[in-house]
C-alpha cells in the first residue's frame, strides 16, 4: 500500500469495537436465501432445509502465513476467504457464508483494515457468499486472520477423502507448484529490495507465478461441473500443502495405494521456466510446493468419458492396493516412493 505522506489515518482506538465492526460492515446486504440474520444480532441466523452443513476454519498469522512486505493487504483479503472456501468446495459442497475474526495491532490505522475488508468482501462478491459475522480484537503484535467457512450439500452429494478404491483415476483440476514458485520469487525480490532499498523488483515476466501465490481461486467451477454432468467423486481433497501430502491423505484414509505419471502432472511453462532458474526440479515442486488450491480428486471408471470434457482437468494416475505403496512412475521409466515433504506450520 503506497499513501501519500500527508494522509491521515484513522486510529483505530477512536472507534470502538462496535464501530470498527459497523465501518467495515455496512452496506453489504446479503446474498444468501440461507442467511436469514446477519452482522448486527448476538448471534447470526442460518437456514437448513433438508441438507447438511459443512464448516471449515483457517488461521492466517503474519509473519508464519504471509509477510505485507510484498502482501497487498486486499490480497490476502481475499487470499485468506479462498482458501477457507476451497476447503467446503473439497468436500463437494456449496460455500455461503464465512466469519471473519482479526486480532489487530496498533500498528494499523482503520484504512489499513478497510483495505483488508475490501479483499475479503471482493471474495465473498466472487463466490457468492456472506460475510455474516465475526470478532475484532487488539493482538500485541501483527495481525491474525481467522475465517470460518459455512457450506451446504445434500448428504448423498458430499465427498470425503475416504472413498477412493482399486481402480480408481486420480484427476487433479489444474497445475501444480506455481504458488510456490511465485512465493520464491517474493522472497528473493524482498531480499534484494533490502540488500539495495531503491531498487525496483522484477515482477512482471513472473506475474502469473505470483498471482497464484497472493491471489489464489477456489475451484468453484469444478463443483458446478460435478453436479451438472452427475458425477460424484470417490474421493477428494484441496491442494493446500502439495500433490504428494493430498494423495498420501487420500491413500492412508481409503486404505489404498497410488501411482502417479510424472508426464502427466500439469506444471506450467512458467513454473517449468522458474524452477530450473531457482536450481530446483519442476516436478519437486508440483509435488511438495503447496497453495495451489486446486481439487485433487478420484472417480470411477465408469465415470471417465464424464471427465475427459471437463475443462481444465488432468487425468494424474490411479489407486492401486495399499500393499503397493504409493508411487511415482518418473518419465525415465523409474518407480520411487512418494512421501510428503509439504509445509509444516510448526518448524522455524
Amino acid at each position: 500500500m503506497s499513501h501519500n505522506t500527508f494522509n491521515t489515518f484513522t486510529d483505530l482506538n477512536t472507534l470502538g469495537e462496535f464501530g470498527l465492526i459497523d465501518a467495515l460492515t455496512k452496506d453489504h446486504p446479503s446474498v444468501k436465501n440461507t442467511t436469514l440474520k446477519s452482522v448486527g444480532d448476538d448471534a447470526a441466523i442460518i437456514k437448513n432445509e433438508g441438507e447438511v452443513t459443512v464448516v471449515s476454519t483457517d488461521m492466517l498469522v503474519e509473519g508464519i502465513h504471509f509477510d505485507l512486505m510484498y502482501t497487498p493487504l486486499k490480497h490476502l483479503g481475499y487470499k485468506s476467504v479462498v482458501v477457507n472456501l476451497s476447503d467446503i468446495f473439497a468436500m463437494n459442497a456449496e460455500p455461503s457464508q464465512i466469519t471473519v475474526s482479526i486480532a489487530v495491532s496498533s500498528k494499523y490505522s482503520l484504512e489499513a483494515i478497510e483495505e483488508l475488508y475490501d479483499g475479503i468482501y471482493t471474495a465473498c462478491k466472487m463466490y457468492k457468499v456472506d460475510l455474516v459475522g465475526g470478532d475484532t480484537t487488539s493482538s500485541p503484535k501483527g495481525l491474525i486472520i481467522s475465517v470460518t467457512a459455512i457450506g451446504q450439500a445434500s448428504a448423498e452429494d458430499i465427498v470425503y477423502r475416504n472413498g477412493a478404491k482399486k481402480g480408481d483415476i486420480i484427476c487433479v483440476t489444474g497445475d501444480l507448484g506455481a504458488s510456490y514458485l511465485g512465493l520464491q520469487i517474493l522472497e528473493r525480490e524482498k531480499q534484494v529490495y533490502l540488500a539495495h532499498p531503491g531498487v525496483q523488483p522484477e515482477l512482471e515476466k513472473n506475474q502469473y507465478l505470483i498471482e497464484r501465490q497472493l491471489k489464489p481461486e477456489a475451484q468453484a467451477g469444478a463443483i458446478a461441473y460435478f453436479r451438472k454432468n452427475k458425477v460424484r467423486p470417490t474421493a477428494m481433497i484441496d491442494i493446500s500443502d502439495g500433490l504428494a501430502s493430498e494423495v498420501l491423505h487420500i491413500c492412508k484414509q481409503s486404505g489404498t495405494g497410488a501411482f502417479i505419471e510424472e508426464g502427466k502432472v500439469p506444471i506450467h511453462p512458467d513454473t517449468e521456466r522458474t524452477a530450473i532458474e531457482f536450481k530446483l526440479d519442476p516436478i519437486t515442486c508440483a509435488l511438495h510446493g503447496g497453495e495451489d488450491y486446486e481439487l485433487l480428486f478420484t472417480i470411477d471408471e465408469k465415470d471417465l468419458d464424464k471427465i475427459r470434457f471437463m475443462p481444465e482437468v488432468y487425468i494424474i494416475g490411479e489407486i492401486t492396493d495399499a500393499a503397493d505403496g504409493v508411487k511415482l512412475h518418473t518419465t525415465g521409466g523409474n518407480v520411487h516412493d512418494i512421501t510428503a515433504q509439504g509445509w509444516n506450520h510448526f518448524t522455524e
